[in-house]
């Protein structure tokens, strides 16, 4: 049998980065959570913690955070049908990992976790990659459901196409007339600076070879932040891809253009969720598909 006090305590580290703050939230001493850590560790012969600042969890702990996880929501689904048993102070508050990309939280997503939030007591903790790599925590079991471009179906996953993203390349006027004086071109482009969000975005590749059949190597600006991007096209620091919602209205207002109109990159998302948490993220399963489904582009949109 598993301890499920030491489980608790090593969900509670791993949330929390520290075993200070965990023996807080358990009302406990650290050290008692340090000795239910240890002596789970050494039960299973396994390393479940890196020890740092913060403390993360291994593989196989992780996986034992989900398992933590699971088993808050099967408590909370029982006591609803247990009235009489519910104490309010023995009641754990179950905190659900999910993963979406950048710009869908910058987006849309938000609204989805925030209808979820004001209807279920579960707490989130969102997780933040690439499109293209969200799908990866799911695979390792980092979290329960994730937004990811993978249409193909994670192992023991059930997968729901929201829509696309859609993307312009755009830039300031100022910038345009300074960096494409003879209109843009790939040669233009192999010295005018982008905006890259990370070392996995591939937005600005895919639009290039998109608009003009070929890559070419340009010059970037390292950005790690969604409103950055358009407030860093705004002030003629380079030209990025942003996403549609975000620029409507400077692209309509011509305080953006984009660099070569009519030229969109569209990338389908989908919603997969661990198909022994689907029942329990129902809801936030329907917030999710509901927003995504109305904000994002569609056939016929």
């Amino acid at each position: 049998m598993l301890d499920y006090p030491a489980l608790r305590a090593l969900a509670a580290v791993v949330q929390a980065g520290s075993f200070e703050k965990a023996a807080l939230a358990l009302n406990v001493t650290p050290s008692a959570v340090s000795q239910r850590v240890k002596q789970l560790e050494e039960r299973l012969g396994l390393v479940l913690i890196v020890r740092g600042q913060p403390c993360t969890a291994t593989e196989q702990g992780a996986w034992l955070c989900r398992h933590v996880e699971h088993v808050g929501m099967l408590e909370h689904e029982l006591l609803q049908h247990l009235p009489a048993a519910r104490l309010e102070g023995d009641v754990q508050r179950v905190t659900l990992r999910i993963a979406t990309n950048a710009d869908s939280l910058g987006t849309w997503f938000l609204e989805a976790a925030a209808n979820f939030t004001r209807r279920s007591p579960h707490l989130l903790d969102i997780a933040v990659d690439d499109q293209d790599h969200t799908a990866e925590w799911l695979q390792r079991g980092q979290v329960a459901g994730a937004v990811t471009s993978s249409g193909k179906p994670v192992p023991g996953c059930r997968r729901t196409a929201l829509g696309a993203l859609r993307y312009h390349a755009t830039a300031s006027p100022e910038f345009i007339a300074r960096h494409f004086p003879e209109g843009v071109t790939i040669e233009a482009l192999a010295n005018a600076p982008a905006l890259t969000f990370n070392q996995k975005d591939g937005l600005q590749d895919r639009w290039i070879r998109l608009a003009f059949g070929r890559a070419v190597v340009h010059p970037t600006h390292w950005l790690p932040s969604t409103q950055s991007f358009v407030e860093a096209s705004l002030a003629g620091m380079g030209w990025g891809m942003n996403p549609v919602q975000l620029v409507a209205d400077h692209l309509r207002s011509g305080r953006l253009r984009e660099l070569v109109p009519d030229t969109p990159v569209d990338i389908p998302l989908f919603w997969q969720v661990n198909r022994m948490s689907s029942g329990h993220l129902a809801e936030l399963t329907r917030e999710i598909v509901a927003v995504g489904r109305r904000e994002l582009v569609n056939d016929g949109n």
